[in-house]
């Protein structure tokens, strides 16, 4: 089957799967999830592929959900992927189910037996930085930007990467304030294996992925799976399962739907604005926490 949202291209033992939506930042349309899981089963199942690049058109990685339509629609229930007017109650299980799916298609990068590789320039931010950490490696240009914004409101990251990329502690400081960081604050914090000028990005990327692609594909399959069940037996699918659900709820949170109505009276990049700014956000819309 063809794809719409990608790119996919193989040259020696180095396959290229490219984010390809440049006029919206990449930004995460309805199937581009699952293109990207059925792209990277191709360069998995592919012998002559030993290592996989991931990269965007254009100016950015990508921008994550692509969401402004949503936003700014009317609706009674506050749900990603709900149609407009829809009286139904929100119903948490089908919301789980929706981006439950769309984790597993960005973990194909991180579960499959051939290393991969985030190439960064622009932005990875939101969903888009769900699926640069999935990678098993991110290169970043200098002056790229990373982060997590709708942490702060709205959001809670699905694949919960951040926490096995940074530890605790790191992964706290950037999800209590949804703060973007730099490519070089994202090397020296331990998130991205390393930054370079953005003018070396390409040729870095193609070193790497050449240095790798030299060694046999079952050294390369032997020593992934060796690394990555040390995290699955931290309880790396458990904590997904977790972030999956609690993303559902912070959009539908008091202060998750306020942050929609806000989107819907003053527009979405108005409404993002605002909360990233740093003020108080929705004051006077939290509940009060109730004891027995």
């Amino acid at each position: 089957m063809p794809f719409e949202h990608i790119l996919y291209a193989r040259k020696g033992r180095i396959a290229t799967i490219t984010l390809n939506r440049p006029d919206r930042l990449n930004a995460i349309a309805s199937g581009m999830p699952r293109e990207l899981a059925r792209a990277v089963e191709q360069a998995n199942d592919d012998d002559d592929v030993h290592a996989i690049v991931l990269t965007g058109a254009g100016r950015a990685f990508c921008a994550g959900y692509d969401l402004k339509d949503f936003a700014e629609a009317p609706t009674r229930n506050q749900g990603a992927g709900t149609a407009a007017g829809d009286p139904r109650p929100w119903d948490p299980m089908v919301d789980f189910n929706m981006m439950h799916a769309n984790t597993r298609d960005f973990m194909s990068l991180w579960r499959c037996h051939k290393p991969t590789i985030a190439k960064v320039r622009g932005f990875a931010v939101a969903g888009g930085s769900d699926i640069a950490l999935c990678c098993d490696m991110v290169v970043m240009a200098e002056d790229a930007k990373i982060g997590y914004p709708p942490a702060r409101v709205w959001g809670c990251p699905t694949t919960a990467m951040w926490v096995y990329r940074l530890g605790p502690e790191r992964a706290k400081r950037m999800l209590f304030t949804g703060d973007l960081v730099t490519g070089t604050e994202a090397a020296e914090m331990g998130l991205v294996l390393e930054a370079v000028p953005e003018t070396d990005l390409d040729a870095r990327v193609d070193e790497l992925a050449n240095r790798m692609a030299g060694v046999p594909r079952n050294q390369l399959m032997m020593q992934k799976l060796l690394v990555n069940q040390a995290y699955e037996n931290m309880g790396l699918q458990t904590t997904q399962m977790f972030a999956t659900l609690f993303d559902g709820i912070t959009r539908h949170s008091p202060e998750g739907v306020w942050f929609k109505e806000r989107a819907e009276q003053v527009g979405f990049q108005q409404a993002v604005k605002e909360r990233d700014g740093g003020d108080p956000i929705a004051d006077g819309v939290s509940r009060a926490t109730y004891k027995f």
